[in-house]
């Protein structure tokens, strides 16, 4: 699939707003703390996939009902959805100056009962844009930091109404940002977070 940005302008993905807000406090200090183990900007990135990934638990494999949005919340109160974690990962990548993107998927729900737009971000290296899948790892989803070839949580499959959006955002989609801010818990944002883009 080529991926395609939404805005040719490539300082529009190390953008810091509302969401993705890579100037706070929290973020720096995560930023700092994991660009002191790495050797380059190849390695930062890995490291930052695989902290949010693996230190932030997915707020519904672990039962916690709160809903983040904002970077800084998903660092520091380490919860989060998919999409919540997608924009932590986002912000730990602009701090350290490498353009990220967020995209999105149409998946169907665990249960089989209808869709649900997934989260996650594409990172620029060496001229080309590549997907990653910061949810956080269960049985049955191994999704791994990768440059050559994807290795996403889920392959959506076309014969369920999956989809693959090519679209880079540079920042969340509106529809799925609605959907967390107005979320009173996370069993209110299953029910109504957008089916599709």
């Amino acid at each position: 699939m080529e991926l395609i940005q939404e805005t040719p302008d490539l300082s529009a993905y190390l953008v810091a707003d509302e969401v993705i807000d890579h100037h706070h406090p929290r973020v720096r200090q995560t930023a700092a703390r994991l660009a002191e183990t790495v050797a380059d900007s190849y390695g930062y990135a890995q490291a930052a996939f695989e902290y949010v990934r693996d230190a932030i638990p997915h707020s519904q494999d672990a039962g916690d009902p709160r809903v983040t949005w904002r970077a800084s919340d998903v660092l520091d109160l380490r919860t989060g959805i998919c999409h919540a974690k997608a924009h932590a990962l986002a912000a730990l990548l602009r701090a350290e100056d490498i353009p990220t993107a967020l995209c999105y998927q149409r998946l169907t729900h665990d249960d089989g009962d209808g869709h649900a737009v997934h989260g996650l971000v594409a990172v620029r290296f060496n001229g080309a844009w590549h997907r990653q899948d910061p949810r956080g790892n269960k049985p049955g989803v191994d999704a791994r930091f990768s440059l050559a070839g994807e290795r996403l949580a889920w392959v959506p499959d076309p014969a369920l109404d999956e989809v693959d959006y090519p679209t880079l955002y540079a920042a969340p989609h509106p529809a799925v940002l609605g959907a967390l801010r107005a979320a009173q818990d996370r069993p209110h944002l299953w029910r109504t977070l957008p089916v599709a883009l």
